[in-house]
């Protein structure tokens, strides 16, 4: 797979009543090819949202919009735009981030997240000085992630309970 210059595919989903943020690094293959994250089928990121509410898995773009929403949760990336190979996120180079101010003067959010350690890295380095929020590192949902089973990262994600739930 070759290395490739690409810009952010996929706009932010948020609202006035979001009071999270989650924050991933940057799309997947397939999310991009899917428009729309966490597109991969094995990323757990989709499951572990609905057993924590206790919803069905939404399945379609416009339903996981919905879901989102409905659930109080806004997500984006960090990156903007960025070179990377295929999906791999230790690949990243050339870093432009996302500018978050729009989401945060226009919503609720009273904490962000990141999802894996990469996203942690990236955020602290590039967003956590233009925005002053810390962010909780949950671990990553990505397939990737093979040591933490579903059970053990729904139990890791259960402190978004005590934003939405």
């Amino acid at each position: 797979m070759q290395e490739q210059r690409i810009d952010h595919p996929i706009p932010p989903t948020w609202d006035s009543n979001s009071v999270i943020l989650i924050l991933g690094s940057f799309p997947s293959v397939k999310s991009r090819e899917m428009a729309y994250f966490y597109g991969h089928p094995r990323n757990r990121f989709w499951q572990v949202l609905g057993i924590l509410v206790g919803d069905p898995v939404p399945a379609t773009v416009s339903e996981r919009r919905a879901f989102l929403l409905r659930h109080k949760i806004a997500v984006w990336d960090v990156i903007a735009s960025c070179t990377i190979t295929g999906s791999s996120d230790s690949s990243i180079q050339d870093v432009t981030p996302n500018d978050l101010t729009p989401i945060l003067t226009g919503s609720s959010i009273r904490q962000i997240f990141v999802n894996g350690k990469k996203a942690a890295q990236l955020y602290e380095r590039y967003l956590l000085p233009k925005t002053g929020k810390a962010a909780v590192t949950l671990p990553s949902t990505s397939p990737a992630n093979a040591a933490w089973s579903l059970p053990k990262l729904t139990e890791a994600w259960r402190v978004l309970l005590d934003f939405i739930g």
